[in-house]
Formats: C-alpha cells, sequence, structure tokens
C-alpha cells in the first residue's frame, strides 16, 4: 500500500503528462502549498525559465494579510502573480494544479489569477 506522499507524486505526475499534452507553447502556472504558506509561478517550460513569481512570503503581501494559509491569502498571490506576469508580457497559461485537489486555497488563487487577467 502507497503512503500519502506517493500517491500526491503519482496524482502530480499524472496531471503534469497531461498538461504537457495539452499545454502548447504556453507558459504553466505551478501552484505549492504548504501548511503555512502559498507560492505560484508562471514558469515557461521551452526556455527553462521563471517568468513571474508571488508567494505569501512577499514583502508587499506579508503586511496585507494575517496568514498565510487562508482563502484571503490564496487570493492575494494570485492577483500579485496575475499582476507580474501580465508586467512580463504573459496572457495566456496552463494551470498546474500539482497533486492537489482544485478547492480551497488553490481554486481561490486560480479565480483571482483570472480575474487579474491570466486566461487558462
Amino acid at each position: 500500500m502507497a503512503n500519502a506522499r506517493e500517491l500526491f507524486t503519482l496524482r502530480k505526475g499524472r496531471n503534469r503528462n497531461t498538461l504537457r499534452k495539452r499545454i502548447g507553447n504556453r507558459p504553466r502556472l505551478s501552484v505549492f502549498r504548504s501548511g503555512k504558506h502559498i507560492y505560484a509561478q508562471v514558469i515557461d517550460d521551452a526556455k527553462g525559465v521563471t517568468v513571474a513569481s508571488a508567494s505569501t512570503l512577499d514583502k508587499e503581501l506579508k503586511g496585507k494579510i494575517k496568514t498565510g494559509a487562508n482563502i484571503e491569502a490564496a487570493s492575494a498571490v494570485g492577483k500579485a502573480l496575475a499582476e507580474r506576469a501580465s508586467k512580463a508580457g504573459v496572457k495566456e497559461v496552463a494551470f498546474d494544479r500539482g497533486g492537489y485537489r482544485y478547492h480551497g486555497r488553490v481554486r481561490a488563487l486560480a479565480e483571482a489569477a483570472r480575474e487579474g487577467g491570466l486566461s487558462f
């Protein structure tokens, strides 16, 4: 029987492989969440470069949010990431949720990024 970490890795790989088949030449919006914080990056896999990133540990966001482990913090990160990505010239991305389910903080980040101008 596989433990929780192995199952997470399997889900992440399955999601990423499906994403690579459908992604085309768009950058990928990758999400990582821990118990205390949430992080997001827009990655151009063709060049191997991170185009934009945001997290609850950023100086701009730290003063605005109470904790990094709630939906409000995730939506603040999504808005900040969308703003930084648009400054870098990225409008369309592919959403890579990793092994996480699309609900809660991951969903809040995605919806805020859409509101901020990213399309996926």
